[in-house]
């Protein structure tokens, strides 16, 4: 016997920006939006049945519609429509999943002063959120941030690890320690000011990482979903993946110079990988 398992369908990288106009300036938002669907879809596999299949091109339509009505200043409040919207359309959909990346904007300082109406792309850093909801079930939010890329050129150290016959790295007390930081959270409400909170963990975690005396990338990325959690009781876990962003030190001496710590070779491949989830206690 043969059955079809589980299924899901959607619209994914739909590209959306929207300029919310003030008398004093603009804002800016640049979302990218993938909807999935997950419900009695199981006669459009096995039968070729399309009667309960909304086209995926709607699911794009209704992005951009709904971000013209929407008076949400927020990926999760936005999704949250969003997924409602879905819902409530579609008797045959059983849950609905919005999946919201923000790309970072800054406003332009002309003549020291902020500009109300021009904007120069940040980092490659990506604020992200993913709303599911079931018909008549409460919100699940995860949201975080990928590719915060960070680094300190001092308190990083990594001594007294494991050495065998294959060991050639050498133990440092003063080490360049580079990272791409990935976190996800999960609230524990879903009436959030979401903007206020992704704020304060984010500076929390810098902070955290400027500040700590790191032996290892596993000590920092401990203390600082620690801090995170001590800081915000809004969130009941979060998860972080450190990518180790080496930068090796050149040797300069077949050239008759010294190196104290000071010129290296930046290079992300390969990578040391470190991931950790950390909760709440109950």
């Amino acid at each position: 016997m043969i059955e079809l398992a589980e299924n899901r369908y959607g619209k994914s990288r739909v590209r959306l920006m929207k300029v919310i106009r003030h008398d004093h300036g603009h804002d800016l938002r640049d979302w990218t939006v993938q909807v999935l669907l997950t419900g009695d879809f199981d006669t459009a596999h096995t039968l070729g049945d399309n009667s309960k299949i909304l086209p995926t091109d709607t699911m794009k339509n209704t992005v951009y519609s709904i971000a013209r009505s929407s008076k949400a200043t927020s990926m999760e409040e936005y999704a949250k429509e969003l997924a409602d919207f879905l819902l409530g359309r579609n008797p045959q959909v059983s849950s609905a999943s919005v999946h919201v990346e923000s790309t970072m904007w800054k406003r332009l300082t002309v003549d020291g002063k902020p500009h109300p109406s021009a904007f120069m792309r940040g980092s490659d850093e990506l604020q992200t959120t993913t709303v599911e909801r079931v018909p008549g079930g409460a919100f699940h939010i995860l949201s975080g941030l990928e590719n915060l890329v960070v680094l300190k050129t001092a308190n990083s150290a990594f001594e007294g690890y494991i050495k065998d016959s294959l060991t050639t790295l050498k133990e440092t007390n003063d080490r360049l320690f580079g990272t791409a930081v990935s976190a996800e959270w999960r609230y524990t409400a879903s009436d959030l000011d979401f903007d206020a909170v992704r704020a304060t963990i984010r500076e929390t975690m810098l902070r955290t990482f400027a500040n700590h005396d790191s032996k290892s990338v596993q000590q920092t990325l401990y203390a600082m979903a620690e801090s995170a959690l001590e800081e915000m009781t809004e969130i009941d876990n979060i998860n972080i993946t450190m990518p180790n962003k080496h930068c090796l030190l050149v040797d300069l001496s077949q050239f008759g110079q010294d190196n104290p710590n000071q010129i290296f070779v930046p290079t992300d491949e390969p990578h040391g990988y470190i991931q950790a989830r950390v909760r709440r206690t109950l």
